[in-house]
């Protein structure tokens, strides 16, 4: 099997590359940064994603994670606090990412830093920097489409691209800092909705997305956007804190729903966001981006076409984005955001059951899939 090739260094990327080399097929990796970075993520592990990154030799609690175990739901000024039926771990995607590609250099993998993969061609990519041709060509560049490969949606299955992301570092006071211990906060406006937990003892991720009709009633100013989602009771604590950052990260048209349809001629293996894009409230993005990438690395060294694997990552991903995408449609409305939070007032495994039915399984251990 010729050298595969892997465009995008964020989790996905990395964790395909480990895999591969674990294997013998160390690929070449290209990523468009050239050092560590923060992305626009809640930055919430599941513990499905802390199993799968300690099957690869990556102890989260070593770089620092914190853990989570309570989520804290609220809309206006009702507000329910229930247990989790898992310990997550709150970890900066900056440290994590880093030590991804730095354990895929150490297995074997090839990575170049600071080349950015511009547009698809046959049998590999164009860059900035000249045509790279290898092997199998793996898309793992997040969110959005890469020229000369476009997405296709699954069809039958509902799409929302029309909110914007926000993110920010802020400052916890002591009292912030113990009332968001082990927490994750979920807050739902109209509008949108936001995630809150602390990434260190003192600092605060602050990721939110609010629709863009709301962002241009303000004028696109995220001083405006602040000022608006300070009124909310949950948040307005958050927003007193300093800020850390001094512009937050913005992403635009994030398509939450997206699932890519299993088409035949498939060129491309898609990881990531780029194979499913689940709405980031419910905190598993990132345990689907670890997953895709395991998957990948076990399945192309058996075989599987573009089309075949993704069919597999697919019977994986669609129930627990379609549950997502029912929740998400609920917490657009003030009635649908008071019914969920009655519902999960009067329920007590109702979070608990929610929880569950958005997480995407881990895949099979390295070389349990072979012998089935």
């Amino acid at each position: 099997m010729k050298r595969p090739l892997i465009i995008g260094g964020g989790l996905a990327g990395p964790v395909a590359a480990i895999r591969l080399a674990q294997q013998g097929h160390a690929p070449l990796l290209l990523e468009r940064q050239t050092g560590a970075h923060d992305k626009i993520c809640g930055e919430f592990l599941s513990a499905e994603a802390v199993g799968m990154l300690a099957d690869l030799g990556v102890d989260t609690a070593r770089l620092g994670a914190l853990p989570i175990d309570r989520v804290r739901l609220a809309a206006g000024r009702w507000t329910v606090e229930r247990r989790l039926p898992f310990t997550a771990h709150s970890v900066r995607r900056r440290t994590l990412d880093a030590v991804l590609l730095e354990q895929a250099e150490r297995g074997g993998a090839t990575v170049h830093r600071g080349v950015h993969g511009q547009r698809l061609v046959d049998g590999g990519v164009e860059t900035d920097q000249g045509r790279v041709t290898e092997g199998a060509v793996i898309l793992a560049t997040g969110k959005h489409p890469v020229s000369g490969e476009p997405r296709r949606q699954t069809p039958g299955l509902p799409l929302v691209d029309d909110l914007v992301g926000f993110k920010q570092y802020r400052r916890a006071s002591p009292a912030m800092a113990r009332q968001l211990e082990r927490t994750v906060l979920v807050v739902a406006y109209d509008g949108g909705y936001a995630g809150v937990q602390l990434v260190a003892p003192d600092v605060v991720n602050l990721c939110l997305v609010l629709a863009k009709p709301h962002v241009r009633e303000c004028g696109g100013q995220w001083d405006r956007i602040s000022e608006r989602l300070a009124r909310e009771p949950a948040l307005s604590p958050i927003f007193d804190g300093e800020p850390l950052m001094e512009r937050p990260l913005t992403i635009s048209g994030v398509p939450y729903g997206f699932l890519a349809e299993s088409h035949p001629h498939d060129a491309v293996y898609r990881l990531g966001d780029q194979a499913a894009v689940i709405p980031s409230f419910c905190g598993d993005g990132m345990a689907i981006a670890i997953h895709s990438g395991c998957l990948l690395g076990d399945a192309l060294p058996r075989g599987a076409s573009p089309a075949a694997f993704h069919a597999q990552l697919r019977h994986a991903t669609v129930p627990p984005v379609r549950t997502a995408m029912r929740v998400q449609r609920l917490v657009r409305s003030r009635p649908g955001r008071l019914a969920l939070l009655a519902g999960f007032g009067a329920i007590p495994g109702a979070v608990a059951l929610l929880a569950r039915a958005t997480r995407v399984a881990p895949p099979p251990r390295r070389g349990e899939a072979a012998s089935e």
